[in-house]
Parts: structure tokens; sequence; C-alpha cells
């Protein structure tokens, strides 16, 4: 039986962004912001049929939410821990499972251990704290030592999983957020950077506290299995960035032989290398740059989202892209990417409805079809421009057949059950099958969903 972390449906929230707060945390008086979350967010994401959010940063920085300052404490420019608590309560009241980012390579120059180093030099007893802390040395900010930090950015200090204080502060940290909100999971920032014995101690700790407890790396690059195992020691699922890629070039450059390769080589039933994985899809995020900015042709927003919802993965939306905002990197910033948004304006005003109703048919097909989940991939039929593939579990198969052309066009595509009809999810145009093969007619920039008749 499929666990709720590899069922549901993401929103990802970028709090910061999403409410409007201030860029940085000049202290002061706690602002409520979270409050809208819980009252208007929450009721659109069930009603839409979203069933987890991935919520972060969320705890005391100083900027941008990855500079943590206290771990136990939230962000005052977002509300305190009763504004989250009742959070984590409504969502799970209304179905919606709450998981929160773990920011645990690295610290802002704010928090408590590292404000001890940079006061006390060599008698503080949290100098073993961080990576590199040379004391030979000096950093950009003239502390009288050097060290270690994430990707050169002096304000990101690198912490030393292997001193067992930093690991059991962290692991503390863990139990508090369980104990405090009763999170349902973590998605660990900059996973590729932790120490897999870290990893693993986090499972074990993690599965005794909550049983169905979810943890979910961000990998960029490199081979994903390494990050889960055998599923049992390791992380449930991380980032899927290579099919990322995958979902937009192959719509921009009229090659869904990319995507194609991408998912023959992670799951297809005859040996994908992620065969049985979950991973974490998604098409944007709030490091990467809009889909609807990203895509040359704005209609290839409906194919992108089918792929994003019956590829195999987990589909997660990043808040506001249902409605086709844009977003784009400037000088090196991703504020455009993390815009603040006011979701009643944002319905009546939605300028591309048609997402958000796509999103919604998708939505309840995977809930409906558990093929969708667990089924098997298998590719029916590949050009530069149409691209069909089948998920089949049992009894139960979905179909979609996609066409990244501009032009109109009919496809024959040979389907698992041979001689069994389908049927539309949209227009309900059931399809016999004749030899084998069924003729699907294709709009320009067009998908279609079918599934077996009788299936439930």
């Amino acid at each position: 039986m499929a666990k709720w972390y590899e069922e549901a449906e993401f929103y990802h929230i970028y709090p910061i962004g999403l409410l409007g707060a201030p860029r940085r945390n000049e202290g002061g008086e706690v602002v409520h912001r979270l409050e809208r979350l819980t009252e208007e967010w929450l009721p659109y994401l069930k009603e839409t049929g979203f069933e987890a959010v991935y919520i972060g940063p969320l705890f005391e920085s100083v900027s941008h939410g990855y500079d943590t300052t206290d771990y136990k404490l939230v962000d005052r420019r977002l509300g305190d821990n009763g504004d989250f608590k009742r959070f984590v309560s409504v969502a799970h009241d209304l179905g919606i499972r709450v998981v929160v980012d773990g920011v645990f390579n690295h610290t802002g120059r704010e928090f408590f251990a590292f404000r001890d180093i940079r006061e006390k030099k060599w008698d503080s007893p949290f100098r073993n704290w961080y990576k590199g802390v040379n004391f030979d040395g000096n950093s950009s900010y003239q502390d009288g030592f050097s060290y270690e930090s994430w990707r050169g950015c002096a304000e990101l200090v690198n912490l030393n999983p292997w001193e067992e204080a930093v690991r059991e502060y962290l692991l503390g940290v863990i139990d508090f957020w369980i104990e405090e909100f009763d999170i349902d999971g973590i998605r660990l920032d900059c996973a590729d950077c932790l120490e897999f014995s870290f990893m693993e101690e986090m499972r074990r700790r993690t599965g005794e506290k909550k049983e169905d407890f979810w943890l979910m790396g961000e990998v960029i690059h490199g081979d994903y299995g390494r990050y889960i195992g055998d599923g049992t020691r390791m992380l449930h699922s991380v980032t899927n960035y290579e099919l990322h890629k995958g979902i937009y070039s192959g719509h921009n450059d009229h090659n869904y032989f990319e995507i194609a390769h991408t998912i023959r080589r992670e799951f297809d039933e005859n040996g994908g290398i992620y065969k049985g994985m979950k991973l974490y899809t998604f098409i944007d995020n709030h490091d990467v740059e809009r889909i609807y900015s990203k895509l040359r042709n704005k209609e290839h927003i409906v194919p992108v989202h089918t792929l994003l919802y019956l590829l195999p993965g987990i589909p997660s939306v990043y808040y506001g892209s249902e409605f086709g905002i844009e977003g784009i990197k400037e000088n090196g910033s991703d504020d455009p990417l993390r815009p603040a948004l006011d979701l009643k304006d944002m319905r009546e005003t939605n300028p591309h409805p048609e997402i958000l109703e796509w999103i919604r048919v998708l939505s309840g097909v995977r809930r409906n079809h558990k093929a969708c989940v667990n089924g098997r991939y298998r590719e029916l039929l590949l050009t530069n421009r149409q691209y069909a593939f089948a998920r089949m579990e049992d009894e139960d198969e979905v179909i979609a057949v996609l066409n990244n052309d501009e032009q109109a066009t009919e496809v024959s595509v040979q389907v698992p059950s041979g001689d069994k009809s389908y049927q539309d999810v949209v227009s309900g145009e059931i399809f016999v099958p004749e030899g084998g093969r069924i003729s699907v007619a294709l709009k320009p920039c067009g998908s279609r969903i079918l599934v077996l008749q009788g299936a439930k």
C-alpha cells in the first residue's frame, strides 16, 4: 500500500515571498502574516486537490531564510510558533500534510554558536561546530579567523557534521519540530552536501518519532539512487532536476526524445535505474525561473503539466505558477521568482484559467487512478513532436498522448491492452482498438488522457 507521500500532490510555498515579508529581518515585533496562509490558502489548496504543502524556509533568519539564526523560532516576519502550530493543525484537519525546510548544512553568522566563536575565538566551546575554522586566517568580514562557507557565500557558514554535538543538536531540532508542530516531513536543503551517515541517523530517529515521516533531499547532480538506497535507511526521495530540465527544453526544442530518454533511463519497466523510487518532480521552484517564463510557446504549459502529473514521480506545483505568473532572475537575485501574491486577486483576475482548470483534471485522474502513482511506465509512441506513454497497474491503465507541434495532428498509438476500449477523461470519447491500435486526434500543443474503460 502506497504511503501518503507517494500519493500526494505537493504545493510549494516560499513564505517570505508569498506573504510579502521584508527581505531583511531588522528585529522588532512579530508580524502575524502566517494567518493568511491558514485562513485563505489552505482551503484553496484543499479545493484544488493538493494533499501536501512544502513550506519554507520558516525559521528565524537574517535575510532569505537559509541563513538561520534560530531553528526553534518561527521567523518574526512571518509570525510566531503558535501561528505555525495552528497552520499545521488546520492543514491536518483538511487532510493536508506539512513538510518544512531543514537547513542543516549551514547556519547564518548570527546563529548562537558562530556568534560565540566570533566573540571568544579559541576559547569558544563551539569552535569545532563549523568546518575549516582557522585562527591563522581571516574572513571577508574581518573576523580574525577564516571558515568554510557554502559556495563561497560568507554569510552561510558550513556546519561540521562530524562533531557529535552538532549532530545531536540538529537531531534535537527535528525532535522539537515534530513534538512542537506535528510536521509530517522535512525537505533537506543542500542534501548533496550532507554526510550520508547523518542522513541515515536522521531517518532512524524520525522513523521512531513518527512512522510515516518523510525525508526528501535537494539533490541537483549525480546519482539520485545514492541518497535513497534500498528505501529503508536513507532518504525517501530527492528532487528530480534531470527531468525538470528535460520537460521544458523538450518542448522549447520540439524534442520529445529528450524527455523520453530521461524517463527511459530513470523509470523504464525494463531496467530503469530509479525504477520503484519516487522522485520529487517539479517544473519550477524558488531557485529556478518560472515555467511560464521559460516556455517559448506559452501554449506548451498544458502538456508540460500533463507530464508533471502523469510521469513517474511525486508532482509539485510552485505557488502562483498555476496562474501562469512569470519570474526571471535579475542581476543574480532570486526575488523575482518569489513575489508576494494576493490569493483573492489572483483568482478574480486569473489571466490563464486554463492552467488551473487542467491541474484540477490531472489531480482527479491521479487521485482516482493509482496506476499514476505506482504503475509501471511504458513508452507507446515517440517522435520529435508527439509522445504517448502508459502507466499500468493490475487492471488500471492511464495513457497520456501529447503534441508539442503548433499544428493539429492525428497519431496511431499501440495500446497495452490490445482489444479493450479506452475513454478520454475530458471529452468522454470512446476509443476501440483495431489491431491493437487507436487513432487519437490532437490539438496544437495539446494533450489527452485516456483511461481503460471500467478501470477503478
